[in-house]
């Protein structure tokens, strides 16, 4: 046994620990969140599905709902760390020990995979699974990673992504916490992006992994007649913009983008498939803290609409049931699936607007939910959950899900 309290340590928005026992609750809160379908999905035989980067943000919220409101099987998979001597697991690794207890109560039959998604001895690994416990064949494909670098399984350069804006340096407000907590906006200056900087982060962040598990899968037969594969993405508002849609990660989103459109004419052809971006609403992730003034935007769009903000796992019903054909499949002009219009409605976005231009390090507590966004920090690594004693000692060394079980 290795119980013991944990208490939340953190430099800036990254904890150094994570509570089993408040990330379990996470999941089980996400799960109530999500709506229940009507009808019921099948039971046992339900649609294959992979989802790659199932261990946080929208990819959890996807394996979660993908669970629950299409009843799918397959497989999950991420890239975490276990428990050591000296520190916990990551805050996913407890996460998906908590989503394949749901999956067993469900009947559901997922397989939880730990290893990095860009090699190709994961994707050997996926395709013998598909074949020989799944049928041979592969209903659905959900991309969702967030990775700093990448390795090219056929050059093995190693590619790391960077945040910048693309042509000229950057100013921009940003939220950050003192060590006591005190909320504090603050004007950050990010200098442009140089040399390979774009191609590195396109690398990394574009379509080429998501279209080489594509290709492999497809190469050993293994997609099934009407194969669906969707990428998740995120454009944002014009706030955000010159750091994120239009710098270096926007770059790579449009290359997502168009890595969709080469693979849904290859695939409407092959097995008459299709590819999709998903393009979700703004969330508090682990990814998104780390982009310069997301943060204070994300906290004053929750000082705009309140509980109106639509939680990623809700978002992600409304992709299932889409994907599914429980829904129409709506897409933009630009062949990209939309959870994000009420984040980008005029009205809204000027509101958010308008706090931006006056808020400062006095007013923020007012024009921003910051209980809210410390809160929902805080949450991705199992703390500050309601419902949790933190005072308690609890289990750390918590087991990987067992590949056997089903």
């Amino acid at each position: 046994m290795t119980e013991r309290v944990i208490t939340p340590r953190n430099r800036g928005f990254l904890f150094l620990d994570a509570h089993p026992a408040g990330c379990a609750r996470v999941v089980h809160d996400m799960w109530h969140t999500c709506p229940e379908p009507v009808p019921a999905p099948p039971t046992g035989e339900g649609p294959v599905a992979l989802v790659i980067g199932a261990s946080a943000g929208y990819g959890l919220a996807a394996t979660l709902a993908g669970l629950k409101r299409a009843g799918i099987r397959g497989i999950a998979v991420s890239y975490e760390k276990g428990p050591t001597a000296r520190r916990t697991a990551t805050a996913g690794w407890y996460r998906t020990a908590a989503t394949a207890a749901l999956a067993r109560d469900a009947g559901r039959d997922l397989v939880f995979l730990d290893g990095d998604a860009f090699s190709d001895t994961m994707k050997d690994e996926v395709a013998a699974l598909v074949e020989h416990r799944f049928g041979g064949r592969l209903d659905y494909l959900v991309y969702s990673v967030a990775a700093p670098r990448r390795t090219d399984p056929d050059t093995g350069a190693t590619y790391t992504s960077v945040l910048k804006p693309i042509g000229a340096p950057h100013r921009t407000k940003t939220l950050v916490f003192d060590a006591g907590g005190t909320p504090d906006v603050r004007e950050v200056a990010t200098e442009a992006a140089e040399g390979d900087d774009v191609a590195r982060t396109v690398a990394v962040m574009g379509g080429t992994d998501w279209e080489r598990w594509t290709d492999r899968l497809a190469a050993r037969g293994l997609l099934a007649e009407g194969f669906t594969t969707v990428a998740l993405s995120y454009i944002g508002s014009p706030l955000t913009a010159a750091i994120y849609r239009q710098g270096t990660i926007g770059a790579a989103k449009a290359h997502l983008e168009a890595t969709a459109r080469t693979l849904h004419e290859r695939l409407a052809k092959t097995v008459g498939g299709r590819a999709v971006t998903s393009v979700n609403g703004a969330a508090v992730t682990q990814s998104s803290t780390a982009v310069p003034g997301i943060a204070l935007y994300t906290g004053l769009l929750r000082g705009v609409l309140g509980e109106r903000v639509v939680p990623p796992v809700r978002q992600l019903a409304r992709l299932w049931d889409q994907l599914t054909g429980a829904s129409p499949l709506t897409v933009d002009a630009e062949g990209r699936v939309r959870l994000d219009t009420w984040e980008l409605a005029d009205d809204v976005q000027e509101a958010v607007a308008q706090r931006w231009a006056s808020v400062t390090t006095e007013t923020v507590a007012d024009l921003a939910d910051i209980d809210w966004f410390r809160a929902e920090v805080r949450r991705l690594y199992g703390f500050s959950v309601p419902g949790v004693d933190y005072t308690a000692p609890v289990e750390t060394d918590v087991a990987w899900p067992d590949l056997t079980r089903a």
